[in-house]
């Protein structure tokens, strides 16, 4: 499925399909004895889309060693389920001292821009005061509050939910929330960025500065220049194998090519100080293998991002 200006999704198709497998893929982290992360509500919602290769990775029925690996495919590659799951075990952790530091900061505003599956107002320890808004497309939105509502999850801070399309004016939106400009903020953008075109990730970048006081923090990650074709050989690969399992979604179809300013260098000259640490870096600390060759090097090219705007 190719991306279109006005395309939508529900949380089985298309990006809303994304945002499962990464749902997924945090609760498989989760559970592991000595877990990098704790998302205890990861299990419930991606259950709850009703999708049945989703469940099955759950439930242990689909595994790196079922069916077999594709001929041509690297055994230790990105997009094997082992390796997908510590990836978004180190991300998931990042993002989360990345809030943690923010509001032990003083900072209790706090944005999650295209939020998906995430149930940070649910899980993290928010000082008492602090706001969390949560940003995304109302059908994402009214699923997971319905969802968490069922299970008597309740929030730990304040939560305030943007049913919006951040095609849309998600800036209003926000503010109609009760978004104070006026004061410090922390933001997340994660995974979100290469589901953008280029000049809106730009309008993005330009939006949150705008709307961010002195002392706002931005988290984001991107991919440095000199591996696209990586990328590529990766979602396909990764299609190619989860495909036969019922997983039909091709990574490569739902993104936007071309030429984009690196987040880093854009925030950097909109009077952001940003901090860099690769992928590679976070594996190094959490003490998790890398093997050499392209995994290596696309590990390397995946920059996460911590900016204070001065």
């Amino acid at each position: 499925m190719t991306r279109t200006d006005q395309d939508s999704w529900d949380l089985a198709s298309s990006v809303g399909a994304t945002a499962t497998w990464v749902a997924a893929c945090r609760a498989l982290a989760g559970n592991r004895p000595d877990a990098l992360i704790d998302d205890p509500f990861a299990d419930p919602l991606v259950r709850a889309v009703g999708a049945e290769f989703f469940t099955r990775v759950l439930d242990g029925e689909i595994t790196d060693e079922t069916g077999g690996l594709d001929a041509d495919a690297d055994p230790d590659a990105e997009f094997n389920l082992q390796r997908m799951v510590d990836i978004m075990a180190v991300r998931t952790r990042y993002f989360d001292d990345f809030f943690t530091d923010a509001t032990a900061s003083g900072v209790r505003q706090a944005v999650i821009l295209a939020s998906g599956l995430d149930s940070r107002p649910y899980r993290l320890a928010w000082p008492a005061g602090t706001v969390v808004y949560e940003i995304d497309q109302p059908a994402v939105i009214d699923f997971k509050s319905t969802t968490l509502a069922k299970l008597g999850a309740r929030p730990t801070a304040e939560r305030r939910t943007v049913s919006v399309d951040l095609r849309d004016d998600w800036l209003n939106a926000l503010r109609d929330k009760g978004f104070d400009e006026s004061r410090p903020s922390a933001w997340s953008a994660e995974g979100l960025l290469m589901y953008l075109p280029p000049e809106a990730q730009d309008r993005l970048f330009d939006a949150i500065t705008t709307l961010s006081a002195p002392g706002s923090r931005l988290a984001t990650e991107y991919h440095d220049g000199g591996t696209p074709h990586l990328l590529e050989k990766r979602a396909k690969a990764m299609a190619r194998r989860w495909g036969q399992f019922g997983f039909d979604v091709d990574v490569s179809t739902l993104v936007y090519r071309g030429e984009r300013t690196p987040a880093a260098a854009y925030l950097t000259a909109r009077g952001w100080q940003v901090s860099r640490r690769t992928r590679a870096d976070m594996f190094a600390e959490a003490g998790l293998h890398i093997p050499p060759g392209d995994s290596m090097e696309a590990m390397r090219n995946s920059i996460a991002v911590d900016a204070v705007l001065r």
